[in-house]
């Protein structure tokens, strides 16, 4: 069997049994994510306590992104996912019997978030160092692109289809199915033949190794350069839960069917960007192009700023949607494709600690800044900064690359 070249990553049987079972996992991770938003409002009425939850899931992949990456390194990638899928299976079991029976507490809840958020940490890392086991160097680019497209899909059919079976059965069906999807996940990961290589340990302590990643990371410029773009679109562009529905009531002065066209607008457009990246050639992408396009994303938001119609609102978040998922999964390929094999679960550690555990300080200071000044001060502000930090980390790496010739001259 032979795929189009925007789905040449397909080709490698693991790859298609891979991108199926994650594809149905993620599709159940975002079914329970609408429903437990919806049982935390039933058992509590407070906005506080949602916010919580999603504390509770980020703050362990926070602190533990960096030694999950040396343990990732250490263990074989395919029992980490596998293991990841059975306990999504679990926790999605455990709410949907706490709920049938009328059990459930808002601690039940929390504490769940807590174990998912300490599973991702591990399983983030390992799961993205996994694809150059399956696809090898040459189509991990196409495979990433792929995996941006399948979660974006989940990210707008799961809570469509979840809100109209807790409409109909009520809140336990979304458990339910997630729990379904999460065992289902781990069947079809278990059947990859490649276990997902491991790292020589040699006489390296777990602490040296974290070192060792660490080390790599900031000593290597262009990877720090990399890293950096991550972390101006993580703390300034992904911060939607704030932006959009408070541009839909308090700028255009909608309701939730034009939240929910927003939402599926910048869906569409990050579908768009990870398959259009998909079907880029397999060269490494340049940190210039990828700041190019963190950039497009900072100035939609400045856009965004200053618009008054539902269709321009629309459209600039397409265009933002597309920009920031080739800026983030670009990152992610050229991270993947320059890490040493025995570094790579260490080096997309430190993408996922960025990707997992930036960005709820971003939503918080989005937050803040829209209550004290608006929305439209906060999208203002956001696009502003993220653009002169991209200017900031270029001049920087522009510079360092002269000195650096002038050396070698």
């Amino acid at each position: 069997m032979s795929f189009p070249r925007a789905l040449r990553a397909l080709d490698h049987g693991d790859f298609r049994v891979f991108f199926a079972a994650q594809t149905v996992t993620v599709v159940g991770n975002w079914m329970q994510s609408v429903g437990q938003s919806w049982l935390v409002l039933q058992i509590t009425d407070s906005p506080f306590r949602l916010g919580l939850i999603s504390t509770f899931l980020f703050t362990p992949m926070l602190l533990f992104s960096i030694p999950a990456g040396a343990v990732a390194d250490r263990l074989p990638k395919r029992r980490v996912v596998v293991t990841s899928a059975l306990i999504q299976g679990a926790m999605g079991l455990t709410l949907t019997a706490l709920v049938a029976t009328g059990a459930v507490r808002y601690w039940h809840v929390a504490a769940i978030a807590v174990v998912w958020g300490l599973v991702n940490a591990l399983d983030a890392p390992a799961r993205q160092a996994f694809l150059v086991d399956l696809v090898g160097r040459g189509d991990v680019g196409n495979a990433i692109a792929l995996n941006s497209a399948a979660f974006n899909a989940a990210r707008i059919v799961g809570p469509a289809i979840a809100g109209v079976l807790i409409g109909v059965f009520g809140l336990a069906v979304a458990f339910l199915l997630n729990a379904v999807a999460g065992f289902a996940g781990a069947l079809g990961l278990a059947s990859v033949r490649a276990a997902g290589t491991r790292a020589h340990r040699g006489d390296a302590t777990f602490g040296q190794e974290i070192l060792e990643g660490l080390r790599y990371a900031a000593g290597t410029p262009r990877v720090r350069m990399l890293l950096g773009v991550l972390f101006v679109v993580t703390i300034t562009i992904f911060n939607f839960s704030v932006y959009i529905p408070l541009l839909t009531r308090d700028v255009l002065g909608r309701g939730p069917g034009t939240f929910g066209l927003l939402m599926a607008s910048l869906g569409i457009g990050a579908m768009t960007g990870a398959l259009a990246l998909g079907t880029a050639s397999h060269a490494e992408p340049s940190v210039p192009a990828l700041a190019t396009a963190a950039a497009v994303s900072c100035f939609g938001l400045v856009t965004l700023s200053a618009v008054t119609h539902v269709g321009i609102a629309a459209v600039v978040l397409f265009v933002v949607g597309l920009a920031s998922i080739v800026a983030v999964a670009g990152v992610n390929t050229a991270l993947q494709v320059m890490a040493p094999e025995a570094l790579r679960g260490r080096v997309m550690s430190i993408y996922t600690l960025i990707f997992g555990g930036v960005f709820p300080f971003g939503a918080f200071l989005a937050g803040l800044t829209a209550e004290t000044w608006g929305v439209r001060t906060a999208l203002a502000g956001a696009g502003t900064f993220g653009l002169i930090a991209l200017t900031a980390i270029l001049i920087a790496g522009g510079r360092r690359a002269v000195a650096l010739g002038g050396r070698s001259g």
